[in-house]
């Protein structure tokens, strides 16, 4: 099982937005996060770059 963690604009501790991210889905200028947990959080942003197999996303919000 691959998870991801969800990080906004750059990759660094502090812009960590959710973990375990098992889904996203880019919709209407958002992007909906749901974790292992079935918890969703939406974005304002859009999917800027996605290593899965490094596990991490990142979305790239206005600033």
């Amino acid at each position: 099982m691959c998870l991801s963690t969800v990080y906004k604009n750059e990759k660094t501790p502090e812009a960590v937005v959710m973990k375990n991210v098992m889904a996203l889905e880019c919709r209407e200028g958002m992007v909906i996060l749901t974790d292992l947990m079935e918890r969703t959080m939406a974005v304002e942003g859009t999917l800027d770059y996605a290593n899965l197999v490094e596990g991490y996303v990142i979305v790239k919000t206005a600033e």
